[in-house]
């Protein structure tokens, strides 16, 4: 007789748990980190809310520490608008620098762009937040930087490209704000959908350039003021739902002219791309970050140089923004709204060159009028003989050298002869 086999370990009662599915992103860690701190966690609703908190902060500071987004002592410009991203980054990084030991001299700076009803309420929960924080803040207009406000701009142009003066005008004005409270870097709340909304735009825009910088955590670093992006590899869903639990203060009103935005359709297709793929937000972000130009690509992309207007970075010699500003002061606001190649982008550049003769010319012409009231003042005598002239000089001006010296000839033989004019009269 076979012997009986051993009685069976009684199953465990209650339904099988199955294993967590791996979160997309695994944090970077930096190469001190154990690789058991590498481990992908599970998605955000499994965890509680203080386990929620611990690794998503944990996860910016692997983003900052594997990236070398800072070095101690630097002064850190934390771009401020109110909104959920930068005041998650301004709670974050405060925290962050306390409990790591990051040595950063932080402060906020915002811009106002001038749009009532929006940036003006936004800027009261900065000024709150400033107060929370314990951190100064920096706050700069439009006006003041570029003599228009963003509601005077859309007014000038409407509302087909006003995304684009907006834009090119802020990337400036944090520059501005930043080397004039003397920032070593700057700070910004772009998060893992924005980088993934600008690359699929920059593809389509065929934009070579931005594309193969747009996913870097560090951008111009060959400039005078790198920018960082702590939030590379973070949700928005992510970073609502810190915001949101941790009960912070900030402004949630969408921006009155953002509907007109050519970056609203590319967050609807990111979005469908997400629902389809959870993934495809990290995907659109490695994709990127694995692009390598060729050797032709990079030799035609161009050398990074000063602007010869303001002197801030530029790939033209006239940067972006001073096109802009001068397309509004000149009342061509599509100056500079054409691509930045092709025959647009010349006629553009071409009409700039004008415009920089055409503002040289009309100092000159100040100064001959300056120089005119002076001799003017200090001999009083030949006032009758230049105001006859004055007249004939401007409506000669547009003619031959020749013609114009022969009419003043001409008109300076009959002053000296004529005299001061009857009164009542007026000159022949």
């Amino acid at each position: 007789m076979s012997k009986p086999s051993a009685p069976r370990a009684p199953a465990p009662s209650g339904p099988r748990l199955a294993p967590a599915p791996p979160h997309p992103f695994r944090a970077p860690t930096s190469a001190a980190a154990p690789a058991a701190a590498a481990a992908p966690r599970p998605p955000p609703p499994q965890l509680c809310k203080p386990c929620f908190f611990a690794v998503l902060e944990d996860e910016v500071h692997g983003t900052i520490t594997a990236n070398r987004l800072f070095a101690r002592g630097e002064r850190v410009a934390i771009a401020a608008s109110g909104g959920k991203d930068s005041t998650v980054l301004a709670h974050m990084l405060t925290l962050l620098n306390e409990r790591h030991d990051y040595g950063l001299d932080l402060f906020l700076l915002s811009i106002d762009e001038g749009i009532t009803g929006y940036r003006d309420d936004s800027l009261d929960t900065v000024r709150r937040n400033e107060a929370t924080y314990g951190i100064p803040l920096t706050v700069l207009s439009y006006r003041e930087l570029y003599g228009w406000s963003m509601d005077e701009i859309v007014a000038a142009i409407g509302t087909r490209n006003n995304c684009t003066f907006c834009g090119v005008f802020r990337r400036q004005a944090l520059d501005r704000g930043g080397l004039l409270e003397r920032a070593d870097k700057v700070a910004t709340g772009h998060n893992a959908d924005d980088l993934a909304e600008t690359i699929l735009l920059n593809i389509i825009r065929g934009d070579v350039p931005r594309l193969s910088r747009c996913a870097a955590a560090v951008t111009g670093e060959g400039g005078p003021l790198p920018r960082v992006k702590p939030f590379k590899y973070t949700y928005e869903k992510e970073i609502v739902m810190y915001a949101h639990f941790k009960c912070l203060d900030y402004f949630s009103t969408e921006c009155v002219y953002a509907p007109f935005a050519a970056r609203g359709f590319a967050r609807d297709f990111v979005k469908d791309l997400e629902a389809a793929r959870p993934s495809a937000i990290m995907d659109l972000i490695h994709s990127a970050e694995s692009w390598a130009l060729g050797a032709g690509a990079q030799q035609a992309m161009p050398a990074p140089q000063s602007c010869e207007r303001c002197g801030f970075m530029t790939s033209q010699p006239v940067c972006k923004a001073c096109i802009l500003l001068e397309g509004l002061n000149r009342g061509l606001p599509s100056l500079g709204v054409a691509r930045s190649r092709g025959r647009a982008a010349a006629k553009a550049r071409a009409a700039a060159a004008q415009g920089q003769e055409q503002g040289q010319q009309q100092q000159q012409e100040q100064q001959g009028q300056q120089q005119q009231e002076q001799q003017q003042q200090e001999h009083p005598g030949g006032g009758a003989a230049r105001r006859r002239r004055e007249p004939v000089q401007l409506r000669m001006e547009a003619e031959r050298p020749a013609a114009e010296d022969a009419a003043g000839g001409g008109l300076q033989a009959a002053a000296a002869g004529a005299g001061p004019p009857a009164a009542g009269g007026g000159a022949s």
